[in-house]
């Protein structure tokens, strides 16, 4: 049995019983010709790279099969390219790195990113910033360019004349 992966993209102006419809015709369709349907993911409304049709967003699908021979995949993707309902379509055959993948992706193995402790996290936030003052010689506060440190001395400031004006009267 050969393991193939279908994605496509459902256009989003249809009604969401209608995208739905859609996504099943395939499904039965693949049925018909002796596949078995391994998983069906929905993965929602999604930002488009570049405009497909005027059409910024899309609804992906992927359907995971396996299915005896190739041959009637070449009668899907017909009915995908006459079908106005689907944007864009992509059938990849998969080995086996691609079928364990898609395995450990639905048992959330892959795609998950487990959230660290908000305690240990603040810790390492507040080393960070204790670090800030070592910097040696990278430019820091301890003038690691080659500047004399007379000259990065901030200069005193000069008075201005309306407040020597105001001095003087003083007197």
């Amino acid at each position: 049995m050969k393991s193939y992966e279908i994605t496509f993209i459902v256009d989003p102006v249809l009604s969401g019983d209608e995208i739905k419809a859609t996504a099943q015709t395939y499904v039965d369709q693949l049925k018909e010709v002796g596949a078995t349907i391994v998983h069906v993911d929905e993965m929602g409304l999604r930002q488009l790279a570049y405009p497909i049709n005027k059409r910024s967003s899309g609804v992906y699908y992927t359907v995971e099969f396996t299915i005896e021979d190739g041959t009637p995949i070449d009668k899907l993707e017909l009915s995908l390219r006459r079908d106005e309902r689907i944007m864009r379509f992509l059938t990849v055959r998969l080995d086996k790195y691609g079928v364990k993948y898609n395995e450990d992706k639905r048992k959330g193995l892959i795609g998950k990113v487990k959230k660290k402790s908000k305690k240990g996290s603040q810790d390492k936030d507040r080393r960070d910033r204790n670090d800030r003052n070592d910097r040696g010689d990278r430019g820091g506060k301890s003038g690691g360019n080659n500047r004399n440190r007379s000259e990065s001395k901030p200069k005193p400031k000069t008075e201005s004349k309306a407040a020597t004006a105001t001095a003087e009267e003083e007197e």
